[in-house]
């Protein structure tokens, strides 16, 4: 691989459970590899986003250890561009990891982080949002996030509260007042109606090293436990991996670094975008308002039923007179749940959790 100066890296970040999509998403088979939204996986998708703007060459997975012989099939990417970490350890460890790779091989290059879970159908106009906010991260020691026009006051996602614009040298980028996690209902509608909130997509832009630096600044504990990685930062070893993973603290990118940091620019973008966080989420990018049932997989049969969201196995699932129901069939497990009920659906995994029950979760 060639060095290209500021070139972009994409990091795909795969290690998470996808506990609200319980019991479709499994640690056997977790959120990033259903195909909820068409013939693809979440994460075929996402790879498909990321590759529109990295060479094929600069696309990375962090992932978990369970997963990382699936996730090398059915991504394609060299081993090499797999990072497994041993255990959970939230973002920005994984992130930082990333970040000290890639520094490794290109010192100015720019990485873009994306989940590997979110549904975003505009691949150009997000391409086009990452590009813009490379030539900023190139330019300046900041980190950028993207932001999303919220469509209703959703107390689910963060929210990004926007400051001054950068100006003529950075059109279209602000500055960042300050990051707000999941406000309630009356914050949110007036977030909404003030026109001075995005959602916080989790989706980041950043030089490689700037991001370590504001590591040392910001996470100091995260910082000290990265030593090995930054004397030996291509090194494979699992013991120092493990090593890493067991003194590094559990703690989310934003809250870690972005929370705390002075160079933190954000991108209002106007693309549609969706977490697909729980099953409610993905009846509203599916489900026509008002109308009809959508069948993801199995038999149905329904009658008077309306705006049901359906998977189903080998049993045929039939419906009389509901609606707004979320009904999930995975053969040894049946979820029955209202749709606006969905997000507490972790709640049975951390009981089953619990009980000991580790072949349903």
């Amino acid at each position: 691989m060639s060095a290209k100066r500021g070139a972009i890296h994409a990091v795909v970040l795969a290690g998470g459970a996808g506990e609200r999509f319980w019991p479709a998403s499994r640690r056997a088979k977790p959120k990033p590899f259903l195909r909820v939204l068409g013939g693809e996986s979440l994460l075929d998708a996402t790879l498909r986003r990321a590759r529109a703007f990295a060479g094929p060459d600069r696309v990375w997975i962090v992932c978990g250890h369970e997963h990382a012989a699936r996730v090398r099939r059915e991504s394609g990417l060299p081993a090499a561009r797999v990072l497994v970490e041993p255990r959970r350890r939230n973002t920005a460890l994984a992130i930082a990891w990333a970040a000290s790779r890639i520094r490794a091989e290109e010192p100015e290059a720019v990485m873009a982080v994306l989940p590997a879970d979110h549904h975003v159908p505009d691949r150009r106009a997000f391409a086009a949002a990452i590009r813009k906010a490379a030539r900023a991260a190139r330019a300046e020691p900041v980190l950028v996030t993207l932001g999303v026009a919220p469509t209703r006051p959703d107390t689910g996602y963060g929210y990004i509260q926007q400051a001054a614009a950068i100006g003529p040298r950075h059109p279209g980028l602000y500055r960042v007042r300050r990051f707000v996690e999941k406000p309630d209902a009356r914050r949110a509608r007036a977030f909404l109606k003030g026109g001075r909130h995005r959602w916080n997509a989790g989706i980041f832009v950043w030089r490689a090293d700037v991001l370590l630096q504001e590591i040392a600044v910001c996470a100091p504990d995260l910082h000290r436990a990265l030593a090995p990685l930054r004397r030996r930062p291509r090194t494979r070893q699992r013991a120092t991996i493990d090593g890493v993973y067991r003194r590094a603290p559990s703690l989310p990118v934003d809250v870690a670094v972005l929370e705390r940091s002075r160079n933190v620019w954000t991108l209002p973008v106007a693309f549609a975008w969706s977490d697909v966080g729980t099953w409610e989420r993905l009846a509203e990018e599916l489900i026509p308002r008002g109308k009809g049932n959508v069948v993801l997989s199995g038999e149905v049969l329904a009658q008077r039923s309306n705006g049901n969201l359906i998977l189903g196995e080998k049993r045929l699932i039939a419906l009389l007179g509901v609606e707004n129901l979320a009904v999930v069939d995975t053969g040894d497990v049946t979820l029955i749940t209202k749709l606006d009920h969905s997000p507490d659906v972790r709640r049975f995994v951390a009981e089953l959790t619990a009980q000991g029950r580790s072949e349903l979760t």
